[in-house]
């Protein structure tokens, strides 16, 4: 996309994190923007940050799980914008835990919010964005979509599925004036982590150190250029770049690093049985 200011600008999840930080650079770049949020105060306050910046900005509640209220957001966007330049599929959530031990509705509701709604409001976007001479659609996945940790499936498999989405749309529409981007940051420094549930009683998911971790700034500098040059996919991050590359040249280290996290947690669980038996033949013995 050669120009962004005039433009018009959804992006969803921009209450806050990395979705206020995009709204806010897009803002500053002179497109209009429509935030969208399941906290609507959040969006407004976002709203009224980016109408500071000299550019029209509205701010509407909708849960992106739900494929209704998508359906009615994307009537809504037509009908106060007419057709859109910019689609930023930002709103994510994430689950920490042993995947045997995720509910059902935890595993329907990630998909949903993290992949099904970047499909659907995409979908319901795209003929009006194919009538216009250019635009273009950010998709946020994460380093997370090419390379796994543990007890994070879920997430994994959103954005894993949002790397191949993006792909499968820039093949697709890409000869006809729509760009795709999937843009792939490390670990953010934002609620992501935070705001998880996890399948541990009074733990709260674990975070990234500090100091593996960008800002939400960066991610949104990296994601206009990514607008600007049309790039297919965009690493943000040093940490992003050596764990892409990683995987694409030595896949045996992550092969390595789990089957060592597998014997470890072998020894763990022997040593807790051996101390369990001992105890129980205390017991008997008393």
């Amino acid at each position: 996309m050669k120009v962004i200011r005039g433009k018009t600008a959804v992006v969803t999840g921009a209450g806050s994190g990395l979705g206020r930080a995009i709204a806010l650079r897009l803002a500053n770049e002179g497109a209009n923007v429509h935030l969208v949020d399941i906290d609507l105060p959040a969006a407004e306050s976002v709203s009224a940050e980016c109408r500071r910046l000299g550019v029209r900005a509205v701010a509407a509640r909708c849960d992106l799980s739900q494929l209704g209220e998508l359906e009615i957001a994307a009537r809504d966007i037509h009908d106060q914008w007419g057709p859109i330049d910019i689609l930023v599929n930002n709103a994510g959530i994430a689950w920490y835990g042993h995947t045997h031990k995720m509910p059902a509705d935890a595993w329907e509701r990630l998909l949903d919010v993290n992949l099904h709604a970047p499909i659907h409001l995409t979908r319901l976007l795209l003929p009006a964005m194919l009538k216009l001479p250019e635009a273009h659609v950010v998709n946020m996945a994460s380093i997370s979509g090419w390379v796994c940790s543990a007890r994070f499936a879920a997430y994994h498999v959103s954005k894993f599925g949002l790397v191949g989405f993006s792909e499968a749309m820039r093949a697709e529409y890409l000869r006809r004036g729509v760009g795709f981007t999937a843009v792939c940051p490390g670990p953010v420094r934002t609620n992501l982590y935070k705001s998880a549930p996890n399948s541990y009683k009074g733990r709260e998911t674990p975070q990234p150190p500090a100091w593996l971790c960008t800002t939400p700034e960066r991610v949104a500098e990296a994601t206009i250029r990514a607008i600007y040059r049309n790039r297919a996919v965009t690493f943000v991050s040093p940490m992003a770049w050596l764990l892409y590359y990683s995987k694409r040249l030595a896949p045996w280290i992550f092969h390595t690093l789990h089957h060592f996290g597998q014997k470890r947690q072998e020894e763990i669980k022997a040593r807790r049985e051996a101390t369990r038996a001992r105890h129980d033949n205390h017991r008997r013995a008393a």
